[in-house]
């Protein structure tokens, strides 16, 4: 490489949200680097539901950038030139057979557009393939859904028509003259940039933490079985849980922060939500399981996993249990407080930049990316707090 090449923005990661920050930015005219460690995407963006939940905001701000993003992922087709699989598709939130249907639906009562109940018999006719003696009602929402893989290929090709550049490294390093970020390191190369974004979810707390940067940024080791395009499989809607295990996953393991410094086993006892999407090409994801481990390059059983998964689709969706599948995971990030991602500045350093930890993250991706690219520009991005 020649090591007098300085780019204006250097980006680790990409995921969705790295492929559509490095397309903003190269939009604005800047000189950008994408660094990621695969030519092909296998982070948590292969394994998303790719479910737009743009219903579902709790307050003015929050709706806000969730209708901005339904109105960016409307038009991406036509400004990508390229197709990313948009569709609108309900959205059926199954309540368990042991909790009362009214209970449930009155926690989406703060929600942008209230879910409509249903009762077992409704919810079976807009989802035939549901187990009745499974649920004791649904929730159906207006939802929309991507191909979260046709996305962040998309914004890579987008971004490479107008100069930028990706390049297939893995980043093991920073360089950096006490607190001040130069550049970045990997196995075989050293990359320059006055504007280093750390967009690697998952991995971002143990790359930060290689420097001595404590994040808020945390993750699960999650599971979700594929099912292939060839099948004779008819799903009508987008199946979740009503009563997301996931959300109070997260607001525990935050509180968990001591356990975060230490390397080991699972600090939290695995949660599992069942859920199910088909994509326009015909594939199926089905899951999830959610482990939490805080090294984020351990192996652990995937068999386990699969036959958790297995037994939560046979409940729900028993037609599906014989389906040919093959098993995946990858690392989810979030934030210590869903509703503000961590991304900005890093206070005490100059040069370096978070982005990720995103709720709802196929949705607000693209809002933020602009915002976030804007704020660059413009020299007025916030520190983190």
């Amino acid at each position: 490489m020649n090591q007098q090449t300085i780019y204006d923005c250097i980006l680790i990661g990409g995921g969705i949200s790295g492929s559509a920050l490095a397309y903003e930015l190269a939009k604005n005219k800047l000189k950008v680097l994408l660094l990621e460690k695969d030519n092909s995407i296998n982070s948590a963006t292969s394994l998303s539901y790719g479910g737009l939940p743009y219903w579902a905001g709790t307050n003015s701000e929050i709706s806000s950038i969730l209708t901005e993003g339904i109105n960016i992922y409307r038009n991406l087709s036509d400004e990508l030139d390229q197709n990313i699989e948009f569709q609108e598709l309900d959205l059926l939130l199954t309540i368990d057979n042991g909790e009362d249907p009214q209970k449930v639906a009155r926690q989406y009562n703060q929600c942008f557009h209230i879910p409509e109940l249903l009762d077992i018999q409704s919810a079976c006719q807009l989802e035939p393939l549901l187990n009745p003696q499974s649920i004791s009602g649904a929730l159906r929402a207006s939802h929309a859904h991507v191909n979260p893989i046709r996305v962040s290929i998309a914004y890579q090709n987008s971004f490479k028509k107008i100069a930028g550049k990706i390049i297939y490294e893995e980043v093991t390093g920073f360089l950096h003259r006490e607190n001040e970020i130069e550049g970045v390191v990997t196995k075989s190369n050293k990359y320059f940039g006055s504007h280093i974004i750390v967009c690697a979810g998952g991995l971002s707390r143990s790359l930060l933490e290689s420097i001595g940067i404590k994040t808020e940024v945390y993750f699960t080791n999650d599971v979700v079985l594929k099912v292939s395009a060839q099948n004779n499989i008819r799903l009508n809607t987008m199946l979740m849980p009503a009563t997301i295990k996931r959300f109070s996953l997260e607001s525990r393991m935050s509180k968990e922060d001591s356990s975060w410094q230490q390397i080991g086993p699972e600090i939290l006892e695995s949660i599992i939500d069942i859920g199910a999407v088909k994509f326009q090409d015909g594939s199926l994801h089905l899951g999830q399981i959610s482990h939490v481990i805080t090294d984020p390059h351990t192996k652990f059983d995937l068999n386990w996993s699969q036959k958790q998964i297995k037994s939560g689709i046979d409940r729900i969706l028993p037609s599906l249990m014989d389906v040919p599948f093959t098993t995946h995971s990858c690392l989810v990030a979030f934030s210590k407080d869903p509703n503000r991602p961590w991304m900005g500045k890093v206070p005490h350093w100059s040069g370096i930049y978070s982005f990720g930890g995103f709720s709802a993250g196929i949705l607000v991706a693209p809002v933020l990316a602009r915002r976030f690219a804007s704020a660059i520009i413009d020299n007025s991005i916030d520190y983190l707090s």
